[in-house]
């Protein structure tokens, strides 16, 4: 039975209650029992000190780790982590060459995932023969003798409407399917993260490694399909005492439909991946800039710094956080010359703590843009320690697997953090490394610069949070290449793609990323006209914005025009912040797509994301320009049949009571007049029946 209800004006709320009952919640019944039981199994069978064969791969010396590893010591260890996880080491160890690999597994109570790191070591006094072609991953599944493997996959961050779009390939008999990491950064060319589904179960397939990955899936019979994958390239030697790592890897075993096991990574990630600075987790945040191009044309002063963060408050839009972007530093005239971490003080007298302590005055953090591996040369560092580089004194990689390089950077930026009253530290990485690693690599060490250097980047961001354990760090690589598992436990990304601002895009980009990455954010900006302005901030809206704004007055300091337009409507956009506001908990909630992907501009797009839990959530409905039809019909999942709920469109001042059976069955009447048009629905659940 449906109920019209009149409501007052909407309200901006603070989302810090809803938020935290989010964060709450246990998540272990979202993981069937059957889940459970199969990685049970799973682990049994494959992390037994003599699991035949384990679940990776190597060449030593010549021969196959299958013929090997059963000659080898084993011994086996577990432990309890905590209370949900549990550690099992499996160690093999070469007696005649001293070599000793050591597999590092974690298991847990509350999903049915398995992750593990491989390390090499040499205990031996001499160098030990060439390993190579490790595969950190090498599987096999096997699937009854109905349907047919098929992989969802999909592409990474390239700077186009089409990133993350949801793929599907088929796995039939004789098919191989590789993906290989672009330049080093491992979420440009594809994303790192894969989905085999067969006969109503599936396996969820993740390499987490921050450089050159590469991923295999080989169908090896009627019924069986090999996955393997790791670090691209390895062909190497290790000195004695030497120990180098694989890629991190992690299973998670699902039943039922595709789209549900993403809600289990989901929350998987969101319960013991994504950091916590402070304990929690990172809250839904606005981060305004004064637009990139302002700050890399030199146009950012102390003075117009401090009037873009009044401004900002003066009308209502205050910020979490005010984002000081690339340029403020010493550059020789650009801001991709970078090397010389100095405030330029020509612009910055006292430097950007003025700008913090401002900004902190009126309540407000701040955060700063920084691109430490990436030197220019005639800069401090390349001219300075031309030995860090890898490219010398003509600028290159600064190479974090340089013990003091990497000591360098920490102080350095620990410093600069510190002194300039930072709250949040932004890293960006503009370039490709591979190139960088790989010309620096000897004959028998093949690898090894790129294994050093990850290790290097990782230890650094370690370092930083524990320096600084209520500080977010933002992960940015050229916009969304550096998304990695091992990546997002550290960090979140505030901009998961370069390709900013146009409505169709960011819809789909939120779409597909949706399906793997709780925390997201992107840029939004105004546009001429009511109803645009309207359908472009909800197609940008996350749970991080970083809005682009002018909110100047005449009269008000600037160097030069920004490439930003005012807002028409200051009031519109105020009554949309709100709404981001209200929502935003939301995006932490289970994700459901409920149209289909398309880059055409004559379709409607929804999505719903879903808190059970807290008995709430919301859609997003877009009618794109060229679409004929003014009403649509959207079926909500994951609902209680039996429950009411009070569904709310934010445009419009009345609602209405449905059932969760009327939502998920008959579905929601959406009506969008114009075009194009959008509509964001909210529901909980209500005593009205």
């Amino acid at each position: 039975m449906k109920h019209t209800i009149l409501l007052l004006p909407l309200i901006v709320v603070v989302f810090g209650s809803a938020f935290t009952t989010y964060a709450g919640q246990s998540p272990a019944a979202w993981s069937t029992a059957q889940e459970m039981a199969t990685a049970e199994k799973w682990v049994k069978r494959n992390l037994s000190a003599r699991a035949e064969p384990p679940p990776f791969s190597f060449v030593y010396g010549g021969k196959s780790s299958a013929d090997l590893l059963g000659k080898w010591k084993v011994k086996r260890e577990t432990r309890k982590l905590d209370k949900l996880r549990t550690g099992h080491t499996i160690t093999y160890n070469d007696t005649e060459t001293g070599l000793s690999v050591r597999l590092e597994a974690v298991t847990y109570s509350d999903f049915p995932t398995v992750e593990w790191t491989l390390y090499f070591k040499n205990t031996g006094n001499v160098n030990t023969p060439i390993l190579e072609n490790i595969k950190a991953l090498d599987i096999q599944l096997e699937r009854g003798s109905k349907g047919e493997f098929v992989l969802h996959h999909q592409p990474g961050s390239q700077m186009i409407a089409s990133e993350y779009q949801p793929l599907e390939t088929r796995l039939g008999p004789g098919t191989e399917k590789q993906f290989i990491a672009e330049g080093g950064r491992p979420s440009s060319a594809y994303l790192p993260y894969f989905n085999i589904e067969w006969q109503g179960a599936g396996v969820i397939v993740v390499i987490g490694w921050p450089g050159q990955w590469s991923a295999k899936f080989t169908r090896t019979g009627n019924s069986t399909l090999r996955v393997s994958g790791g670090q691209d390239l390895t062909h190497f030697t290790l000195y004695p005492g030497e120990e180098l790592r694989a890629p991190l890897i992690a299973l998670q075993f699902w039943k039922g439909d595709w789209i549900h096991s993403q809600n289990v990574w989901r929350r998987w990630m969101i319960t013991h991946n994504l950091p916590r600075p402070g304990g929690e987790l990172p809250p839904p945040l606005s981060t305004p800039c004064s637009s990139h191009q302002y700050w890399e044309m030199q146009g950012a002063t102390e003075e117009n710094q401090k009037m873009f963060i009044d401004r900002y408050i003066e009308n209502g839009l205050k910020p979490d956080y005010w984002w000081m972007d690339a340029g403020w530093y010493v550059n020789v005239g650009h801001w991709a010359n970078t090397g010389t971490w100095e405030v330029d003080t020509n612009r910055f007298p006292h430097g950007l703590r003025a700008i913090s302590d401002h900004a902190h005055s009126r309540g407000v953090k701040t955060l700063a843009w920084f691109e430490p591996e990436r030197v220019s040369g005639g800069t401090w560092l390349a001219q300075n320690h031309p030995e860090w580089i890898l490219g010398g004194t003509n600028g290159g990689l600064l190479n974090l697997g340089n013990l003091e390089a990497r000591r360098w950077v920490i102080e350095h930026f620990d410093k600069l953090l510190v002194g300039q009253g930072l709250d949040l530290y932004r890293q960006d990485f503009n370039m490709d490394p591979t190139p960088s690693w790989r010309a620096n690599d000897a004959a028998d060490r093949k690898g090894v610069t790129e294994i050093q250097h990850v290790v290097g980047y990782l230890a650094f961001w370690d370092e930083l949070r524990r320096r600084h354990p209520d500080m977010i760090i933002d992960s940015c690589a050229q916009g969304g290449r550096r998304n990695d598992l091992e990546t997002l436990r550290r960090a979140v990304p505030f901009i998961r793609s370069d390709y900013l601002f146009e409505p169709v895009g960011q819809q789909c980009h939120m779409y597909g990323i949706s399906l793997w990455m709780p925390y997201n954010g992107t840029g939004v900006r105004s546009a001429a006209g009511q109803e645009t302005e309207r359908y472009i901030f909800r197609s940008s809206m996350a749970i991080h914005l970083t809005p682009c704004w002018d909110l100047r007055r005449e009269g008000d300091p600037v160097a030069f025009k920004l490439a930003i337009t005012p807002p028409r409507n200051i009031d519109l956009v105020r009554r949309l912040v709100s709404q981001w506001r209200q929502v935003a908990p939301d995006y932490y909630g289970d994700y459901y797509p409920l149209t289909s992907y398309s880059l055409s501009n004559d379709v409607w797009m929804a999505w719903q994301f879903d808190r059970p839990e807290a008995g709430k959530g919301m859609v997003q409905v877009f009618r794109r320009a060229e679409n004929g039809d003014s009403e649509n019909i959207f079926k909500l999942r994951g609902l209680d049949s039996k429950t009411h709920y009070l569904v709310r469109n934010l445009d419009e001042a009345s609602a209405q009571v449905m059932t969760g059976y009327e939502l998920s069955k008959k579905g929601l009447a959406v009506r969008i007049s114009r075009q194009p048009g959008s509509a964001l629905i909210t529901y909980n659940k209500s005593n009205h029946k």
